[in-house]
């Protein structure tokens, strides 16, 4: 069975919460090995804000370099059916013939880094005909909120209710695009970062547990 895809828990896990949730895209619950969910957790919010504190700064963009060799890794060492890239700069466009088109129009998923009042991750999970792309934003708001901030109330941005389990936005490729840093707006090419989520087999053996019959005694 496949996963509903997350929220954050704080304001500061948008980074590991967003590669979890392209696994949980990806493949299904009695696939995924919990050694991922612990290294994922581990290795991302890395950074100290102004104050020394850690993690309060969020991922850095060293992080989600690193999980994509951790995961490629991970793949040849376990067989698990997954390959990463992490792009960067000018390679993070949305566009037909670009690596993350590709990725949405062949049922991968791609963590991106945007902006959202701050540097924030999301999910993309595919196409909207073609000029909207759909994510999961894993920052929890409701469109009823009287108190919801005015950059979102753009036709550019549509709130979707009705497929947690792959987006909850359908955000128009032109905002995305943009160098300016408005709500879902990828800001200057020298900013710009992606990680790209492939399966890459239909068929993968689920795993069991492992644990022992409790009705059995083990001599």
């Amino acid at each position: 069975m496949k996963n509903l895809l997350n929220y954050q828990t704080s304001e500061y896990d948008c980074g590991p919460v967003s590669i979890l949730n392209g696994i949980r895209y990806l493949f299904e619950r009695e696939e995924i090995y919990p050694d991922i969910v612990k290294f994922i957790m581990l290795y991302c919010m890395d950074t100290y804000n102004e104050h020394g504190e850690l993690c309060k700064r969020g991922t850095s963009a060293a992080a989600v370099h690193y999980m994509s060799n951790w995961l490629n890794h991970f793949s040849e060492t376990r067989n698990f059916p997954i390959h990463c890239d992490y792009i960067k700069k000018e390679e993070v466009v949305i566009a037909p013939g670009t690596e993350i088109w590709s990725a949405l129009k062949n049922g991968g998923a791609v963590v991106l880094r945007l902006s959202l009042d701050c540097w924030h991750y999301v999910l993309l999970t595919g196409l909207d005909g073609e000029d909207r792309v759909l994510l999961f934003d894993p920052y929890y708001e409701e469109i009823d909120d009287p108190e919801l901030d005015d950059e979102y109330k753009t036709e550019e941005i549509e709130f979707l209710h009705h497929m947690p389990k792959r987006a909850n936005r359908s955000i128009s490729v032109c905002r995305l695009n943009r160098t300016a840093l408005d709500y879902y707006q990828m800001g200057e090419f020298s900013d710009r970062e992606a990680l790209i989520m492939y399966r890459t087999s239909p068929e993968y053996p689920k795993h069991t547990t492992d644990l022992p019959d409790p009705d059995k005694t083990v001599l």
